[in-house]
């Protein structure tokens, strides 16, 4: 018998907790899995001595999801902070649980996620646009950097979301290496650039240093910048997912109503295999794919203007109308887009022939309805 996650959280509002609520409206339960006839979670309480109060609460909880038909096995864990001398920055105790040394980022960025019924919308987003690629070396965070500014010049109220948690690479394309967001100790206020609303976890580190985080620290991360940061009203929300088909996108697909996902890929065969693995994922989690974009498309020399291609060429044209979805454009091979990212000012920023081909590419997805 299936074991349906809404009848799990059902049964968990239904305890009280010590101080008034229950277990879900306390957001006292984080990981929540139901995973054939296991039911997982954790119960964090706010220090020991709640936990010891909470110590009847467990035993409820274990008792009610037991008697659930086709629960076969519960299996919960009580954490809590502990109290060490000399106050540790906060979220220190959740990443210590999750196995790294270093603490989270001060706007305690990094918990576990909390538990949602399903996708639920970024309050004042109209549209989230993932864009994906299934492998890493497309250079899909730097197509994302440019149609977003690509899409502000054509008048779209634009966010981008860096959920990059471990490559986070969006503040030095955009030019705010060094640059904090603040928070009033509930929502986080993000920065802006060249016309777009930025959120990123390389915000809030040291440019090169490095998060070592388990899989529910990641899908938490990714809660909390999707609904803790005051993106205003946009027209489009971009998310720049990382490389692969991981927890990253499956989080991304299971807390937003995420509108579609765009997939960028480089015209050679083996890239396409890596395509085509990240066309499917979004097809099992149910997430229209919009279309498909070929970067590196081509090189022109500017010396002798002799026209080369280097990774191939129509490769992605040739996919997507084998697949039957969309051929958004071709974005082509050149220096200036990786000068301009380094340095902080995305070439679409410009008017040269290679921003041209980013407009392009943002009125494909303005006219067809997409941005």
């Amino acid at each position: 018998m299936t074991i349906s996650r809404e009848r799990v959280l059902s049964e968990l509002q239904q305890i009280a907790v010590p101080g008034g609520g229950n277990l879900i409206s306390a957001d006292l339960v984080r990981a929540l899995a139901v995973e054939g006839g296991t039911v997982r979670f954790v119960i964090e309480a706010a220090n020991p001595e709640a936990a010891k109060a909470l110590a009847p609460v467990e035993a409820e909880a274990e008792r009610r999801l037991r008697a659930i038909p086709g629960v076969e096995k519960v299996q919960i864990v009580m954490t809590a902070p502990a109290a060490p001398r000399g106050a540790p920055p906060a979220g220190a105790e959740v990443a210590r649980r999750s196995g790294q040394g270093e603490p989270p980022p001060s706007l305690k960025i990094g918990r576990h996620p909390t538990p949602q019924a399903g996708p639920e919308p970024v309050s004042g987003v109209a549209r989230i646009i993932a864009i994906g690629s299934g492998k890493g070396g497309v250079g899909k965070s730097t197509l994302t950097s440019n149609l977003a500014v690509a899409l502000a010049k054509a008048g779209r109220r634009v966010g981008l979301l860096d959920a990059d948690i471990y490559g986070p690479s969006q503040p030095r394309m955009l030019g705010l290496t060094g640059q904090r967001p603040t928070s009033d100790g509930q929502m986080i206020e993000p920065l802006h650039a060249h016309g777009v609303t930025v959120m990123s976890i390389g915000l809030m580190m040291k440019e090169g240093e490095a998060l070592v985080w388990r899989g529910p620290m990641l899908m938490g991360a990714l809660q909390q910048m999707l609904n803790q940061v005051k993106w205003g009203e946009l027209d489009v929300l971009l998310v720049d997912l990382p490389p692969g088909t991981g927890d990253v996108q499956l989080s991304l697909c299971q807390k937003a109503q995420v509108s579609g996902a765009i997939i960028v890929s480089t015209p050679q065969d083996v890239a396409l295999i890596d395509a085509r693995r990240a066309i499917d994922m979004f097809n099992k989690l149910k997430t229209p794919v919009l279309g498909l974009v070929e970067n590196m498309s081509t090189y022109i020399c500017p010396n002798c203007g002799h026209e080369a291609h280097l990774f191939g060429h129509g490769g992605v044209a040739a996919e997507a109308q084998q697949i039957g979805l969309p051929f958004l454009g071709e974005i082509p091979l050149n220096l200036d887009v990786r000068l301009a990212g380094d340095a902080g000012t995305p070439v679409a920023v410009t008017d040269g022939p290679v921003a041209q081909a980013f407009s392009r590419l943002a009125e494909r997805l303005i006219g067809g309805g997409m941005a």
